[in-house]
């Protein structure tokens, strides 16, 4: 693959054909933050928490690092005024939705964000969709899906599955930021399951 040269953050940063940004910058130890984003899984791009600005021929635009693949010569910029109020409000939106995430709360307090800031509903669920590609990307088990759509659209394990494939894996427990997917399996095991079931306090 060619070699690709772009600058981030005022670096040198040299990249290969069909890296993204948030690759690049990785490579060359330049922090962005994520949420939905894990090595093993294609790039999503849902949080939208990795946004930076990008300067092409000099045009400059906002895009989401995890996706963008990189350009020969281009300019990014991982932090600004605009870049930082726009992921302080995307993390108070998330808040509202998950206000007791230690993931969220360590980065409001990096961009000032204001957990009250809008109306709680707490689905303890942020959407970032790691549990549901995890599983069928990587353990390839598709024991949990979301369902429904929009402001209703939530995760759910399959039963039917989830009864006979998670309680030796639990590999996508660990990925989630708000701890709300091992609720959300419990509560599967209470309402489905119809074998007793071993305790998951230490998961």
């Amino acid at each position: 693959m060619s070699e690709i040269l772009l600058q981030i953050d005022g670096k040198e940063v040299k990249a290969t054909e069909g890296m993204t940004v948030l690759a690049a910058a990785q490579s060359a130890e330049i922090a962005i933050p994520t949420l939905c984003h894990h090595e093993k899984l294609e790039p999503f791009g849902a949080c939208r928490i990795c946004i930076v600005e990008v300067e092409v021929r000099g045009w400059t635009k906002l895009v989401v690092s995890c996706v963008y693949p990189v350009e020969e010569n281009i300019i990014v910029r991982t932090r600004s005024e605009k870049i930082d109020r726009i992921r302080k409000t995307i993390l108070e939106l998330l808040l509202a939705h998950a206000p007791d995430s230690p993931e969220l709360q360590a980065l409001a307090g990096e961009y000032g964000a204001d957990k009250d800031r809008f109306e709680k509903e707490a689905s303890f669920c942020i959407h970032c969709g790691l549990c549901v590609r995890y599983c069928a990307e990587v353990t390839k088990k598709n024991a949990i899906g979301f369902v429904d759509r929009g402001i209703r659209k939530e995760i759910s394990f399959i039963p039917e599955i989830a009864s006979k494939e998670c309680n030796d894996c639990k590999e996508c427990f660990p990925l989630c930021p708000t701890s709300y997917l091992q609720a959300a399996f419990v509560l599967t095991q209470a309402l489905a399951f119809p074998y007793p079931q071993q305790s998951y306090g230490d998961c």
